[in-house]
């Protein structure tokens, strides 16, 4: 059940380069059914910025009541967010979305999970829950640069973690596809910007392959139409998916990159 809620602020930090780590308590936390599932924000008392801002969850504790998003300092509304302390209260609308089934996984498997950039938060619960399962876990993190990358060590915990920038200041030089066709393993769970899904829907179409697609989104809830995408179950091409009620994580082939 979609819950609106004032949350109180735990902890706010940058833990990168414009990249913040926002910790709230709240009642909400008990409707978070899966990983990658996200919240919406509303990030001022004020009309504007009018519309809330659609934030990644990165892990939850039920017993705690706690919540942790991780989200980059990028525009009017994401600024005004990274400039909240701890003590105050955020006004959160959620859980949103459809996850990463968990289920899709054996313990005698291996997932490989795959995160590019501000895409990787929705990961960590996500490893974290199938390591509590007992499923092998293997993570490719791609960032730009050295500066703006967070969570490796997070991760490491849980399993192999590998991390790529693209001007080669940190890690393996290049894209998580490079990494990737070196490693075994028998799905893959994976969020980030379209260009690097749609490389890997390409790449592994014998594999089992879930998705978490970036989009912007007005009302979270898929009232507004905001954030369509073609359905790649239709030929034609005359059906959408809605990213923030269908997805945002939708099976390989579900729609159109």
């Amino acid at each position: 059940m979609i819950k609106k809620e004032l949350c109180k602020i735990l902890q706010h930090k940058e833990i990168a380069k414009d990249i913040y780590e926002l910790t709230v308590a709240g009642e909400l936390v008990d409707e978070i059914n899966e990983p990658g599932q996200f919240v919406h924000i509303r990030v001022t008392d004020s009309w504007d910025p009018v519309l809330r801002r659609p934030i990644s969850i990165s892990s939850y504790d039920k017993k705690r009541k706690q919540l942790t998003m991780i989200y980059r300092k990028d525009g009017q509304g994401t600024s005004l967010l990274s400039q909240m302390a701890p003590g105050m209260e955020l006004d959160i609308l959620g859980p949103l979305g459809n996850g990463f089934p968990v289920s899709e996984v054996s313990i005698a498997e291996t997932a490989l999970l795959v995160g590019g950039g501000i895409g990787v938060p929705p990961l960590y619960e996500l490893s974290n829950q199938l390591t509590a399962k007992g499923v092998k876990v293997i993570h490719v993190l791609g960032f730009q640069t050295e500066s703006a990358v967070f969570y490796e060590n997070e991760f490491s915990k849980n399993g192999e973690t590998f991390v790529a920038t693209v001007d080669g200041s940190y890690g393996a030089k290049g894209f998580v596809t490079d990494i990737m066709k070196d490693l075994s393993f028998d799905c893959i769970y994976t969020c980030g910007p379209t260009p690097m899904l749609k490389a890997i829907e390409q790449g592994y179409s014998n594999k089992r392959l879930f998705l978490s697609l970036e989009e912007r989104m007005g009302c979270g809830v898929g009232a507004c139409f905001a954030c369509v995408c073609k359905s790649g179950e239709d030929p034609n091409g005359t059906s959408y998916k809605k990213v923030c009620s269908d997805g945002p994580v939708f099976r390989a082939g579900e729609v159109m990159l």
